[in-house]
């Protein structure tokens, strides 16, 4: 629908010095670092194309909008005291949902198509600058399809709905639907992230079970299943709980949704199990090996969620900067903002590229490219979430006021900012899954460290690097040292990949200012880099 232009001047003053409306945007044409390293991972850029000049036309972003101001409401009972236990949300929640899962956003990968991995890992990126609230639900139905694989009846049941590409969210059972989402509710109060302490219970009940206990966190509670973790009798399992039986409604109670800092257009709920009925996946005991096929998949998501949050917080900085005046002088052309918006830039295309590096492993089918992906994701994992945070306020700080209120898209990332590093496994369990993954797969260390020696003699700063990390990491640390480890692996990982596939001037720069002390604590505490060239990938 056609709009009129808003006014530009009121009865006391003429509105001046003001960015223009981005209005509609192309989010793969206009990157041309997704499209530098999309392409070197092997993803479908002509499908990759077409989406991002979907996402980023303005009804999108009005859609994205839409559907976080309007928070998901839990209907627990009808007016009669009937158990309903559903969300509801907003429409634009549900349109979001059908052109993602429409795209193929959680079947490509399944799909037996060339890239496929890489394909969806950039579509979770362009996704997250719009709206990241709806990525949950499409990459857990993503991820739960290498975990049905655990049991042949269950994968000819629910894949072929998992990744249907259509959305269907109707409240009614699986057999009645073209298509499903599938999530997880993993976490109970007592343990958090040790989920060997669950004391959900699981009792047989002829050829299926019955669930009874409580989950602390599910996420999307309108999936049409669920897989979590129980006690069985032979220790801890994985099962899929389906919302709705064929005959009627689970017993899946919402106790309230969580109050959250962000993903508000997303619903997370307490949930209590009331003798749910439940299909076992896998062995008996053999819960977490189950399980943690999902969770693999999931932290590929988790990585590169941030660098979309990452892209986006950029460009509205960038948008602002070039089309703000400051002192008789644009503010893009001044010199320490070009310092502050670069060095930002730098640890965004980082993110950007080692996420789809990970992916394109992921699309690899031989054992030392699967044994590289289990560490490498969790090294992306860690470190672009803890650079995405810091990144997203300083785009709020350039951008000066306007950056903190709500008509910008600021403040919603910078509530975002921290929830991918949290969900899938904090930062200190990711660094002991990365120290447990080298004492138990030495394949993994060995790829990786064939990885790092592919880069050397291509830039003495790198291989300095390399060198100061050996000579201070001999053999895997102690615990207490874990993140100085992870951190230092994983940036030398990104520094690597960059070698490869950006441009010398973004390469070199992060060598020199992200690989050695040469540089301050805060961004744009840097110098001696090719500001035009790195600034170019943000704005072509």
């Amino acid at each position: 629908m056609a709009t009129l232009p808003a006014h530009d001047v009121t009865d006391t003053h003429e509105i001046s010095n003001q960015p223009p409306p981005v209005g509609d945007r192309d989010l793969w044409a206009g990157d041309p670092a997704l499209r530098d390293h999309a392409v070197a991972a092997g993803a479908e850029a002509d499908h990759l194309a077409d989406y991002g000049a979907q996402m980023g036309r303005a009804e999108m972003v009005e859609a994205g909008r839409r559907a976080r101001g309007t928070q998901p409401e839990a209907v627990l009972f009808d007016a009669g005291g009937r158990r309903l236990d559903e969300v509801r949300f907003h429409p634009a929640y549900h349109r979001l949902l059908e052109v993602g899962i429409g795209a193929g956003y959680s079947a490509l990968p399944w799909e037996g198509r060339s890239g496929g991995h890489a394909t969806h890992a950039a579509m979770v990126y362009l996704t997250s600058q719009i709206e990241p609230g709806v990525c949950c639900p499409m990459t857990m139905t993503y991820a739960a399809v290498p975990a049905l694989r655990a049991d042949t009846e269950l994968l000819r049941t629910w894949v072929p709905k998992l990744t249907a590409r259509v959305y269907d969210g109707a409240a009614q059972p699986l057999g009645r639907k073209p298509g499903a989402t599938m999530g997880m509710a993993m976490t109970e109060k007592q343990g958090g992230s040790d989920v060997r302490a669950n004391t959900t219970r699981a009792v047989r009940e002829g050829d299926h079970y019955r669930l009874r206990g409580h989950k602390w966190f599910c996420s999307a509670p309108m999936s049409d299943g669920f897989l979590m973790l129980a006690q069985a009798p032979e220790g801890l399992t994985c099962f899929l709980v389906p919302r709705w039986r064929e005959d009627g409604r689970n017993m899946v109670h919402i106790q309230r949704l969580k109050d959250k800092l962000g993903n508000r257009a997303n619903a997370s709920a307490e949930i209590e199990l009331a003798d749910a009925y439940a299909h076992r996946l896998g062995d008996e005991g053999a819960g977490v090996r189950t399980i943690i096929e999902m969770v693999h998949h999931t932290r590929l998501d988790t990585s590169m969620a941030p660098a979309g949050l990452m892209r986006a917080a950029l460009d509205h900085a960038h948008h602002w900067a070039a089309h703000r005046s400051v002192f008789q002088k644009q503010l893009i052309d001044q010199p320490l903002m070009r310092s502050v918006l670069a060095d930002l830039a730098l640890d965004w295309e980082g993110t950007l590229a080692l996420g789809l590096y990970v992916a394109a492993a992921f699309d690899r089918d031989d054992e030392p490219s699967r044994a590289f992906a289990r560490l490498a994701v969790a090294l992306a994992k860690y470190l672009g979430n803890k650079l995405c945070p810091g990144l997203v306020y300083e785009a709020m700080e350039a951008m000066g006021g306007m950056g903190y209120v709500e008509d910008t898209d600021l403040p919603m990332l910078y509530r975002e900012a921290p929830l991918n590093s949290i969900w899938e496994g904090s930062g200190n369990v990711i660094c002991l899954d990365i120290l447990r993954t080298l004492r138990k797969e030495p394949l993994a260390g060995e790829v990786l460290s064939a990885e790092l020696g592919e880069a050397m003699g291509q830039s003495r700063g790198f291989d300095a690097a390399l060198r100061a990390h050996m000579a201070r990491f001999p053999k895997l640390p102690e615990e207490g040292e874990a993140r100085w480890y992870v951190e230092s692996l994983a940036t030398l990982l990104v520094g690597s990949v960059l070698m490869r596939s950006a441009p010398a001037a973004v390469a070199d720069a992060y060598v020199a200012t992200r690989l050695h002390g040469d540089r301050g604590r805060t961004a744009g505490a840097i110098g001696g880099v090719d500001t035009d060239a790195i600034l170019s990938r943000l704005s072509p």
